[in-house]
């Protein structure tokens, strides 16, 4: 698959980002890591309750990977592409709210 692609922009990168989630289930799941990283993050700086802050990774990547590994059966890009593969969790989540990326 991809063994150390290069990427010039995130516009070049998103189409293969969305070719590695092409399962619905696995996309559920990142759908749902994300809420939980959203809902974590303003609840915890909101109330003042730091530690959960540490749950973002858990939260987000948990349910991530567990889509790909169970039901895509590849390698999470976030080993090779963190920082796109980060902003392209976040853009499919926007896109599946407006309804761009089927759910």
């Amino acid at each position: 698959m991809d063994t150390l692609r290069r990427f010039s922009s995130f516009a070049e990168f998103y189409p293969f980002y969305l070719a590695e989630h092409s399962s619905a289930t696995s996309r559920r799941l990142h759908f749902v890591g994300t809420s939980l990283v959203i809902f974590l993050l303003a609840f915890g700086v909101g109330s003042g309750r730091w530690g959960l802050l540490w749950l973002l990774p858990v939260a987000g990547y948990g349910f991530a990977w567990a889509g790909h590994f169970f039901f895509e059966k590849n390698r999470p890009a976030t080993f090779k592409h963190p920082f796109y593969s980060l902003l392209g969790d976040f853009v499919m989540y926007r896109d599946m709210l407006l309804g761009k990326v089927p759910f």
